[in-house]
């Protein structure tokens, strides 16, 4: 028996994953669970509650879910997204996987010049009364005011606490990165390929932002992951999609 475990990312919820697990539950018979992080919402709506949880619940909400799916199936495949890129990536290395997928993966950095360049293409589509059509912008409309200053030093914690586990992933590892992601810096996959031992697959989105599985060409991300997740040939060189 197969199972796939999706982690979702830092003030997000199972809903940033949901075409990609969908998409793998309709093509294969594997068991998919999308956990939700403790303190995190179902939805991209106000129903955050961060005040009172750390890095430690995180990690331990998706170890219990890891554990609890790898006592029924053989075979586990980890996929997470930002955040729960690393937290998968800590699970990669502490028990096993047969794959390892890295969606956006935040290990440490935030892009300050990105996100200007987001804030300016809002105004610019607001100008055209387009704004509200934006996904990236309705993400984070929603989240405003609601991410306390205690949750984002957790979130720091948990990439102090999972990058040391990357250099004991020894797994065949897929990263896909969006190259105008207002989040996580496309420079982020060259410390991550540093750090992990093994060579990973890597493809870089050119019109892909944070949200890698629910933009515009999420369709081409996700086939790219489950083509990835199914072939049996090794991970083959780096590789650039769109442009």
């Amino acid at each position: 028996m197969t199972a796939c475990l999706v982690i979702h990312g830092f003030t997000g919820g199972p809903y940033e994953v949901e075409p990609l697990a969908t998409y793998i539950e309709e093509q294969t018979d594997w068991y998919v669970v999308t956990p939700k992080l403790p303190g995190h919402g179902l939805g991209a709506g106000r129903d955050l509650e961060l005040s009172d949880v750390s890095y430690k619940d995180w990690i331990s909400e998706a170890e219990q879910a890891y554990l609890n799916i790898a006592k029924a199936h053989a075979d586990v495949y980890l996929i997470g997204f930002s955040m729960g890129g690393m937290i998968a990536a800590y699970l990669a290395a502490k028990y096993t996987c047969v794959k390892l997928v890295l969606l956006s993966t935040s290990r440490k950095y935030i892009s300050v010049p990105r996100m200007g360049a987001d804030i300016l293409q809002f105004a610019q589509k607001a100008v055209r009364h387009k704004l509200h059509d934006d996904v990236l912008f309705n993400h984070y409309r929603k989240k405003y005011g609601s991410v306390p200053w205690k949750a984002i030093r957790e979130f720091l914690r948990c990439m102090k606490f999972t990058k040391p586990y990357l250099k004991d992933i020894h797994c065949p590892v897929f990263i896909a990165q969006g190259m105008q992601d207002g989040m996580v810096p496309y420079k982020t996959v060259h410390y991550l390929d540093k750090e992990i031992p093994v060579d990973a697959d890597i493809i870089y989105f050119h019109d892909s932002k944070h949200l890698i599985c629910l933009g515009d060409d999420k369709e081409v991300v996700i086939n790219a992951v489950f083509q990835f997740l199914t072939k049996e040939s090794s991970p083959q060189e780096q590789t650039s999609v769109g442009g």
